[in-house]
């Protein structure tokens, strides 16, 4: 009797191990953007965590904000191996391992804030999601964040007005389109951009706004191209998780996370278009001029992006060209 009790006692205890560890699952995830002061992308990783912490299913996600787990490079293969279990950042980081990638930092694909949204249900998305699935990452949220150009000495609106421009590009799909209307392509660093502006090493470059707005580039730029209805630069930058850590979890952890990772971009649909008027709004404070492109404008861009970033990317990328086409289908 005494060791039938014993027997029982014993799997009694391996059973209350078993919900124990369960109960502990930590996870981690990381990002490079400033955590606590209003980042959306900092907010969409916190309202995950929150909102799985609130699901009561035994699993804790621990936020690592401001680029203090991984380098923001480094993220991407983390994810991949499992070495890290959940990030926020854009996706074309990674174009240097995985050129497909850069199709998600391509000029005038996405061309709009609401054309962002239709974006998402499409075959491109559809695609693009299956080449980051392929490399054991899975899509939590989807986040398209709005760019344009900053300028001193000048707007930069139809391709003629890029002669003469010293343009810091943020990625080589860019500065193939940019020069080729007449820039020359200057590489400070991203923390270097203002100082360059104030001294002349640079006089035009393109980011998201609210990069822009966090650089203060509003105090020694003269004019902003806002994105408008023909935005030329919109940026994929998802949450993501590593397959690996959500295969290891229970139905109920995995549906939460799920869950949570709509909420979460849902959160930054709501204030994609306040992030853009903000910035704007620094410009205009600052008595920069904001212009925005003509359908005519956009077309002339997108006739030069064919002949360089597209032609590139189509020549160089496994049905490269088809899901340019897919991307530019949407209407």
């Amino acid at each position: 009797m005494r060791k039938i009790t014993t027997i029982l006692a014993g799997a009694v205890a391996a059973i209350a191990l078993t919900v124990s560890a369960q109960a502990q699952v930590t996870l981690k995830a990381s990002h490079q953007f400033p955590g606590g002061k209003g980042d959306v992308r900092d907010d969409m990783v916190q309202l995950l965590a929150k909102e799985v912490a609130a699901a009561n299913v035994g699993v804790t996600i621990q936020v690592y904000p401001g680029a203090s787990l991984f380098k923001p490079n480094d993220q991407w293969n983390a994810t991949a191996n499992g070495q890290l279990d959940i990030t926020l950042f854009p996706l074309d980081y990674a174009s240097g391992k995985v050129p497909v990638f850069s199709a998600t930092l391509m000029p005038g694909l996405i061309r709009s804030q609401e054309r962002a949204k239709r974006i998402n249900q499409s075959q491109f998305m559809k695609d693009i999601r299956a080449e980051i699935e392929k490399r054991g990452v899975i899509v939590l949220s989807d986040a398209w964040f709005a760019g344009g150009v900053a300028a001193k000495g000048g707007c930069v609106v139809k391709p003629d007005d890029m002669k003469g421009k010293k343009f810091r590009a943020a990625g080589p799909t860019f500065a193939g389109m940019w020069e080729a209307a007449g820039a020359s392509i200057v590489s400070p660093p991203s923390n270097e951009i203002y100082n360059a502006f104030q001294t002349g090493v640079a006089n035009g470059t393109d980011t998201s706004l609210s990069t822009f707005a966090s650089m203060r580039l509003y105090e020694v730029a003269d004019c902003l191209t806002a994105p408008g209805d023909n935005a030329l630069w919109f940026m994929y930058q998802p949450m993501l998780m590593s397959k690996k850590s959500f295969d290891k979890l229970d139905k109920k952890a995995q549906d939460a996370i799920i869950k949570a990772g709509k909420d979460a971009q849902a959160l930054f649909e709501s204030r994609a278009d306040q992030i853009n008027e903000e910035a704007i709004k620094a410009f205009k404070d600052h008595n920069a001029k904001v212009v925005t492109l003509s359908d005519a404008d956009y077309d002339a861009w997108i006739a030069i992006a064919k002949k360089t970033a597209y032609a590139q990317f189509a020549k160089s990328v496994p049905n490269g060209q088809k899901l340019i086409d897919e991307a530019l289908s949407v209407k």
